[in-house]
């Protein structure tokens, strides 16, 4: 039989004030799991891994705002993704507290033995004090994309998959060197088949040192060895003229902030007989999802651009052609079809629009949404329309 507690016997056996859970209840983080016939709040054993979960991501520097999209639908069964995922940032924050202990005690010491200030230390030092805020951004971008890859993984039509279609599309044969650009966290390669490794070097590059950190956990010791992990941007890429001979950008190149400058970049690192491999999306992909969010509140944007107007599939060809000699476009036929709220909620808040502040206060009104969508029809239908265009100079 379940056990429930009142707000007070809730507070004092997990050592924080009843204000403290009135306003986590207010703010709609920890709302009770029931209201008695008395009009007590009532809160459950499951109630405490959510005020943990709350507590801890405070701690490792989230804000309530942030918070609250990641607790939304915490149950029982997201216990172990969360204890995860919270150990993953507890690591971070050590390697980062441990940086920042070395270069307190280096300073000290350098005063202590010279009287003069270290100027560079102190320097380094206010950048390991703001290295927190950035794990912690970094944390969001890489969880993010998690989440969407996610969604596609759980629900697409297509059971081959996107990243294996992807490299079915690529001829490696021949190519001694290879470099990825916006490589994310590596998902690319996580499955690939070992004589595709064999004998070359693959490098792997982000803009995010972040990304490139999960890249190199997500792939794992026994293949991480296969590859040279950089940060860099590839607006200015440090490699000299025909350095690849296989370039991949895999739904990358709409980020890129002078397109026409990456793309002259990349091209002059390509090999002559190189190949060049850019994914991209058409301007119906995921179309419903915004359709859904608009139904529900007209104000809400997923992004502050439409990525595909910025490089999509419609007009993709005519910006690469000027780089390259030809340009093929292959379509990858998928659909997805979507039976529970809860991934179409994380996907939604996941995205890089203003989402956030006008769900936030209304989440579960929003997921309430979303489940009588499902129940009417079983599921909710999304489009995908996502492509690569393979170029050689």
């Amino acid at each position: 039989m379940d056990q429930y507690y009142t707000t007070g016997e809730f507070a004092r056996m997990a050592h924080v004030t009843i204000r403290t859970i009135r306003y986590y209840d207010k703010k709609g983080l920890l709302k009770p799991s029931f209201i008695n016939e008395s009009g007590y709040r009532m809160y459950s054993d499951e109630d405490f891994l959510k005020l943990q979960k709350i507590l801890s991501l405070k701690y490792l520097g989230f804000s309530l705002n942030e918070i609250g999209n990641m607790t939304i639908h915490d149950t029982s069964a997201d216990i172990l993704k969360s204890l995860k995922m919270q150990i993953g940032l507890v690591h971070k924050k050590m390697e980062n507290l441990e940086q920042m202990e070395k270069a307190l005690q280096n300073t000290t010491q350098i005063l202590e033995e010279t009287n003069q200030i270290d100027w560079t230390g102190i320097l380094n030092l206010i950048h390991l004090t703001d290295m927190e805020k950035m794990l912690v951004e970094q944390y969001k971008n890489g969880e993010n994309l998690n989440i969407r890859i996610s969604l596609h993984e759980q629900y697409s039509q297509n059971k081959k998959g996107w990243f294996p279609w992807l490299l079915e599309q690529m001829d490696f044969d021949g190519a001694r060197r290879i470099l990825e650009i916006g490589c994310g966290n590596g998902q690319l390669w996580k499955k690939a088949e070992p004589s595709v490794l064999k004998g070359k070097y693959i490098c792997l590059s982000d803009l995010s040192d972040g990304m490139i950190r999960d890249a190199a956990e997500n792939l794992g010791e026994e293949k991480a060895f296969c590859f040279d992990f950089r940060t860099l941007d590839c607006q200015k890429l440090p490699f000299p003229d025909a350095e690849y001979d296989r370039i991949i950008a895999n739904h990358v190149l709409f980020y890129v902030q002078n397109l026409s400058r990456g793309l002259q970049e990349i091209s002059r690192v390509l090999s002559d007989d190189g190949v060049f491999y850019c994914s991209t999306y058409g301007k119906g992909h995921m179309k419903e999802i915004t359709d859904l969010v608009q139904e529900f509140d007209p104000q809400i944007n997923l992004s502050e651009v439409a990525l595909y107007t910025i490089f999509g599939l419609d007009h993709g060809e005519k910006q690469l052609k000027p780089y390259f000699g030809s340009v093929e476009k292959r379509i990858y036929e998928d659909s997805l079809w979507v039976d529970r709220p809860e991934p179409l909620l994380d996907y939604i808040l996941s995205c890089h629009g203003n989402q956030n502040e006008y769900l936030y206060p209304r989440q579960r009104e929003f997921k309430e949404f979303l489940e009588k969508k499902i129940q009417k029809h079983g599921g909710i239908a999304i489009t995908k329309e996502a492509g690569v265009f393979i170029c050689r100079k």
